[in-house]
């Protein structure tokens, strides 16, 4: 019964992912692979603040990784709703104010 359950909710989730042209597998897969090169830049980042040296790249970069499944949706998906994109900037938002938070409290560290 849980089988059937999962293997209907994968179906489904396939299947919405084609109707927008977006593969769930890929998303998932940059989504996921994007945090440990996230936690790498901020590291970089807060250790170049921390000697005086200029930290732009390594923010850049950790930036990149925090928004890049989004930028995949955004290049490959088509007809997405705009509910979704205001759901999804509230998370970059809140995600990215909570980032900084974090970021400022390491570096005073």
């Amino acid at each position: 019964m849980l089988m059937d359950r999962i293997a209907a909710a994968q179906a489904s989730l396939m299947a919405l992912g084609e109707s927008y042209g977006v593969n769930p597998v890929i998303f998932a897969v940059i989504y996921v692979g994007a945090i440990p090169f996230f936690a790498l830049f901020t590291g970089l980042a807060i250790k170049r603040v921390r000697a005086g040296q200029n930290a732009v790249l390594p923010i850049l970069a950790a930036g990149l990784c925090f928004v890049s499944a989004y930028l995949y949706l955004a290049i490959v998906g088509h007809g997405i709703p705009l509910w979704v994109w205001a759901f999804l900037g509230l998370l970059v938002a809140y995600g990215a104010w909570s980032a900084v938070k974090s970021f400022r409290a390491k570096v005073k560290q």
